[in-house]
């Protein structure tokens, strides 16, 4: 049984979906839930499912306090949902093609810092892209640039608004990253 453990700084809709996915699991659990905001809205998911949550500085990102509760627990995979910060050096380190992102874009157009959520939308809407979607990759020392495990696209129509792409993406990810990540926990049994 392998042990992930989820990293975000929102609402934590995904989250929400990979702790409904693998509550059940007999391939995987989620242990926990680390946030580096009292106010975000995975908290109350999380304990929602009863995982425990860890709320956490930059220094302690930085410093190693938050490798050592991962090291802890004896997490296996580390699965960011909606996390703003730069995973440090250290936690790469440690977690070596174990550490997945999701990006609501089709990488690399609309990568890097700073580019995320609704600004990553606008942008789509305002260069009046056709298609947008969502990325799933391993994560690396620079912003949205790990190895690429999986892509799906939708259609973005001329009237849709940023915020309709936000919709359309978001079904992308529900459907489609707590899959994926079951997919990365078969391949990391190999």
């Amino acid at each position: 049984m392998k042990r992930i453990a989820i990293f975000g700084s929102g609402s934590g809709t995904n989250a929400e979906q990979i702790l409904k996915h693998f509550e059940e699991s007999d391939l995987a659990r989620v242990h926990l839930v680390l946030t580096n905001s009292k106010d975000a809205g995975i908290i109350k998911r999380a304990r929602n499912y009863a995982v425990p949550v860890l709320i956490f500085t930059s220094e302690q990102l930085n410093n190693g306090y938050v490798l050592e509760k991962l090291r802890a627990l004896k997490i296996d995979l580390v699965v960011l949902a909606g996390f703003l910060k730069r995973i440090p050096g250290n936690l790469i380190e440690a977690f070596p093609d174990r550490i997945v992102n999701i990006h609501p874009s089709l990488l690399p157009d609309y990568g890097g810092e700073g580019m995320y959520g609704m600004k990553v939308h606008q942008a789509v809407v305002e260069n009046e892209e056709e298609e947008s979607g969502i990325t799933i990759h391993y994560v690396s020392e620079e912003y949205d640039e790990g190895e690429i495990i999986f892509q799906e696209a939708v259609e973005i129509d001329l009237e849709d608004s940023p915020k309709d792409v936000a919709y359309k993406v978001q079904e992308l990810e529900h459907r489609h990253y707590p899959a994926v990540i079951e997919w990365v926990i078969t391949e990391m049994e190999e």
